[in-house]
């Protein structure tokens, strides 16, 4: 009788295979493709939606690769990972159908949709993995066939080097996992991920198993300081498949995180709250950066370097409290964090599918070329604001729900007993989280004034027009989402409640008892209502309307490029931030000192100009150097390559005999 892994393993291999008819015929194939990555996704999803009503199932098959086995697995934790992934790969195959229609992207198909299939094929093999070989396997699959996508636009500039740091970072990452691996055998007795003994992460090998899984796994989520590959990767890579890349890919990380600390029965008290500090860091620092950016990419990657942030801070007090032996907490704060992954999925892919929208409307990703878009794109305008409202924490959109689950864990934490450090640890958390939003809906107020509201600053900008309707059905269906999860989130709580229990061993969620639900859905109701109803009153007002110019400080002929930027808009945070942003300021022309400001002798005085950026610190100021160092201190060794074959065998023969000396 068929199982949920049986329709899981379907849709792996019939996504893994999507690609192959663009290979056999080009233009047949390109219709093709997308259909079966439409079909290997509602497999994906009936399989997830079955496994979180009826429980787990497994298949093992035998093969000769060492270890004897492949182990496959849905259980109510992968499946929770499983739905936000084939429900955005849905998205992501419709969409692409359209987005590489045009003649600057049409030759890219034949290289993105077979990737594209075999990205999503290894990023469910890793959720459905219950063998650390298989694990392995997908994840070096995922890796390699996401940096390939990364370079499908090679030739353009700054692709190569996103490629490359990509390929170095998730290498490192990798290399962590593979110790981590070992040591977890080396606790359970092989290599199946199944629970470790009692005690076991107290020892020096679980301490290890952690620090080494942490690194991994931070890495390839964009945990800081481990994000410095996301920005340009995300920058770089054609706009549906950056949407796979922040929307799913990166919570492969929080995944493995959450799958790994599930297997001891004791994590200690540092444990959750290594991954909450950093998860607080990461959301205050994301988006930070964010407000600093002039690429409407780059700014949306770096809000998924604080999404990924929230999550880690639901994953760390459900972490504490499982130390601490309190299910509240670990309820409340696995909850928002399983819930967030579905939730970022959603919202993200939305604003990364209107940002491609404008991106091919404006043959531009700087914020300050656009403007003015609402009037030519009023479809995606309308999306994009539902996704930035969402993405910022704000009723009654689904953003809103996860969010508030992990204000209700934090605030939880400040009950906790005296002697313990937890109420601390929830008294900063709490405010840094309400920072964050603050922050993220300046952003996103920033970026949607920037992209369509105005007048055009550019020609390509006047001549913008809407998108296909291949393109917009993906983004109303992810806004129609947004807003379905915020008004009804009890009909995803029977489905938390079975993903959270096996997330934490056990643990009875209850969340219908422990957050009311059905407030937030009449709240969210009637907020909806009262929208609608001030929409309706305002178009049925029966007015002459004239149209003027706004005052233009009496200008004689007032520019587009006059209008408040952007960055103009975001210059008061900006400063407010620089002691930790260290933004960099160039004024050809211009002195930014007024004392050394040039003096108008002139009645008209010449050009001037000005720009600004935010440099990554972890990446420009920090690992840039130090491996500049590096290879700086390593040339001082090139004597020793003398291009003899003696020599070299003479250095093979010295080392042999070193190591048997020491065996």
């Amino acid at each position: 009788m068929p199982a949920p892994v049986h329709l899981a393993a379907g849709a792996i291999v019939l996504s893994a295979t999507s690609g192959l008819p663009v290979l056999l015929d080009r233009e047949r194939g390109t219709r093709a493709a997308p259909v079966l990555g439409v079909a290997a996704a509602v497999f994906g999803l009936t399989a997830a939606v079955w496994a979180l009503a009826s429980g787990e199932s497994r298949l093992v098959l035998e093969w000769s690769l060492p270890f004897g086995r492949l182990g496959l697995g849905v259980d109510a934790l992968a499946a929770a990972f499983l739905l936000p992934l084939f429900f955005v790969a849905a998205l992501v195959w419709i969409y692409s159908h359209a987005y590489f229609d045009g003649p600057e992207q049409r030759e890219q198909r034949v290289t993105v949709f077979p990737l594209l299939g075999v990205c999503v094929a290894s990023i469910a093999g890793v959720f459905v993995a219950t063998d650390g070989i298989c694990f392995l396997i997908a994840w070096e699959v995922m890796a390699l066939s996401a940096m390939f996508l990364v370079l499908t636009d090679h030739r353009a500039e700054g692709t190569r080097e996103a490629g490359f740091i990509y390929l170095m970072a998730t290498h490192a990452g990798t290399l962590c996992l593979f110790g981590a691996f070992i040591l977890l055998g080396a606790l359970t007795g092989g290599s199946e991920l199944s629970g470790a003994p009692t005690g076991a992460a107290s020892t020096p090998l679980g301490t290890a198993v952690f620090v080494l899984s942490l690194l991994g796994f931070g890495i390839k989520s964009g945990l800081m300081p481990g994000h410095v590959w996301l920005p340009a990767a995300h920058a770089a890579a054609p706009t549906p498949v950056s949407a796979l890349m922040s929307g799913v890919l990166i919570k492969t990380g929080i995944y493995g995180l959450v799958r790994l600390t599930s297997l001891f029965p004791d994590p200690p008290l540092w444990w959750g709250a290594s991954i909450l500090t950093l998860g607080l860091l990461s959301a205050i620092g994301g988006v930070a950066y964010a407000l600093g950016q002039h690429d409407i990419k780059r700014l949306l990657a770096y809000h998924s370097v604080e999404n990924i942030g929230i999550i880690a801070m639901g994953l760390g007090v459900a972490l504490v409290g499982r130390s601490m032996a309190q299910p509240a907490w670990v309820a409340l704060g696995m909850a928002a964090a399983l819930f967030h992954v579905l939730n970022h999925a959603v919202f993200k892919s939305l604003l990364f599918f209107g940002a491609g929208s404008v991106i091919r409307a404006t043959h531009s990703r700087e914020l300050e070329k656009m403007g003015g878009l609402l009037r030519a794109m009023p479809w995606t305008g309308a999306a994009f604001l539902v996704g930035a409202v969402a993405i910022s924490g704000l009723p009654p959109l689904n953003g809103f729900v996860s969010e508030w689950l992990l204000y209700l864990a934090l605030f939880d934490t400040l009950g906790a007993p005296g002697e313990s450090a937890a109420w601390l640890w929830g008294a900063l958390s709490a405010p840094g989280l309400a920072l964050v939003g603050a922050l993220a809906l300046a952003c996103f107020v920033k970026a949607f004034g920037g992209v369509f509201l105005g007048t055009p600053r550019t020609e390509a900008a006047a001549r913008a027009h809407e998108s296909p309707r291949a393109m917009l059905v993906p983004m109303l269906i992810g806004a129609a989402t947004c807003v379905g999860l915020g008004i009804a989130p009890q009909a995803v709580v029977p489905l938390l409640d079975r993903a959270v229990a096996v997330a934490s061993r056990g643990v009875a969620p209850n969340l219908g008892d422990r957050a009311a639900f059905g407030s937030l859905t009449v709240f969210g109701l009637g907020l909806v209502a009262l929208s609608l109803l001030l929409v309706a009153l305002v178009r049925r007002r029966a007015r002459s309307v004239r149209r003027e110019l706004t005052w233009d400080c009496g200008y004689a002929k007032p520019a587009a490029s006059m209008q408040y930027t952007s960055s103009s808009f975001a210059e008061w945070l900006m400063r407010l931030l620089g002691w930790g942003l260290r933004p960099a300021r160039h004024s050809p022309g211009l002195a930014l000192d007024p004392q050394r400001a040039p003096r108008l002798e002139q009645l008209f005085p010449g050009e001037a100009r000005f720009s600004s950026h935010v440099a990554d610190l972890v990446l420009e100021r920090g690992i840039a150097p130090g491996l500049a160092w590096l290879v700086r201190t390593a040339s001082r060794a090139r004597w020793l390559q003398q291009g003899r074959v003696q020599s070299y065998l003479l250095y093979i023969f010295v080392a042999l005999v070193v190591l048997l000396s020491r065996v």
